[in-house]
């Protein structure tokens, strides 16, 4: 199975793909960090307005890599109710955390959008994209958020998902890879290079000229 250069070439065929489609005004939303350079590629294909939806994991205590949730800047946060059972954890427990990534959520928005005006979503066509899907909590959260807020449609897009991961959404997932066994996100990039807060924002200034 192919692996994809960069970010931007993933985006490209991500593109490609969502093309194919018809869309009533849509509006483009990228994962922080690494979903934005992806969702560049397909706004600009598409003739979309690009933006940011901001979602944070929540880590289980004492290994914080570990996501057993997430959480947007203001909603409830969606937890792996399996995984929370298999290490013993209740959502109270987590609570404290969940506050943390919230608020960080809340600081990332403000960074990324700036002066711009708050996002309009109702009634339009959403397309939410990451560099991956390997467990989906992220993603998940920010669908969670978006859904509130009335969209006409709302699709999850991703360059690679794991199969197990798309099978769990209700929300229409759309993907360029679906390998039998995903392994890393990395594994299926030449280069996967973290994206910085720099980044970010120069991909949505460039958009914006």
């Amino acid at each position: 199975m192919k692996r994809f250069a960069n970010r931007r070439e993933a985006g490209r065929a991500l593109a490609a793909q969502l093309a194919e489609h018809t869309w009533h005004d849509p509006l483009v939303l990228g994962l922080p960090r690494g979903g934005v350079p992806v969702a560049a590629e397909v706004a600009e294909v598409l003739g979309a307005e690009l933006d940011v939806v901001v979602a944070r994991k929540i880590g289980a205590p004492g290994h914080p890599e570990y996501g057993v949730g997430a959480v947007a800047v203001d909603s409830a946060p969606i937890y792996d109710a399996a995984v929370l059972r298999a290490l013993g954890l209740t959502e109270e427990q987590l609570a404290a955390g969940c506050d943390r990534e919230r608020a960080e959520a809340a600081r990332r928005t403000a960074l990324y959008r700036r002066d711009r005006p708050p996002l309009v979503v109702e009634g339009r066509d959403v397309v939410v994209v990451d560099d991956g899907l390997a467990t989906g909590v992220t993603a998940r959260a920010a669908l969670h958020w978006l859904e509130r807020r009335g969209p006409n449609r709302l699709v999850l897009a991703v360059p690679v998902a794991a199969r197990q991961s798309v099978r769990t959404f209700s929300t229409p997932v759309v993907a360029v890879l679906l390998p039998r066994h995903l392994g890393a996100v990395s594994r299926w990039y030449d280069r996967f290079e973290q994206t910085s807060d720099a980044e970010v924002l120069e991909v949505l200034d460039h958009r914006e000229r």
